[in-house]
């Protein structure tokens, strides 16, 4: 048999399913990034994989979102579409993030701070949202982003509606 690998995108994508070789379809779950992207509101962190406290989250990255911090590093993968971010080294971080806190935090305003650049990621780029910055993201058309991250209080769970397990 065989198997060809596609790639989607965030309007054309196959649903996929799980094909268990030798084991029982109950012991797996299986989620489309490009659906959960496509049904979820913009910006919307929604988790798709979780191994302790790491999560990868897909959002749905249509125009600008709110700004966002960590007390840890996270990445932002493009997966569909073309993504600005912009980086702000903030002033006081720990306002916003305390040391030891887990996952993305809203600032809940503009950053206090200094512009430090931005990145504009392209289907298939990476980019690293530093600790102790904020950023937020842009796109002027639709796209998918990944982030790899630790689960917090922007994480949106979802499996039971995201994952197909049979």
């Amino acid at each position: 048999m065989d198997y060809s690998t596609s790639l989607g995108s965030l309007t054309d994508y196959e649903k996929g399913k799980v094909i268990p070789i030798d084991d029982d379809p109950k012991n797996y779950v299986f989620s489309n990034v490009f659906e959960v992207a496509a049904t979820s509101r913009p910006y919307e962190r929604v988790a798709v994989a979780k191994n302790f406290e790491y999560v990868i989250e897909v959002a749905r990255a249509e125009g600008r979102s709110d700004w966002y911090t960590a007390a840890h590093d996270e990445f932002a993968l493009a997966m569909d579409g073309e993504v600005e971010i912009e980086l702000f080294k903030l002033d006081a971080p720990a306002a916003f993030a305390p040391e030891g806190s887990h996952g993305a935090r809203k600032l809940g305003g503009e950053p206090e701070g200094r512009r430090m650049g931005r990145i504009v990621l392209s289907r298939g780029h990476q980019g690293l949202l530093p600790r102790g910055a904020a950023y937020r993201f842009n796109a002027a058309s639709p796209g998918c982003l990944m982030i790899q991250t630790v689960e917090g209080p922007e994480t949106v769970q979802k499996w039971a509606e995201i994952c197909q397990n049979s």
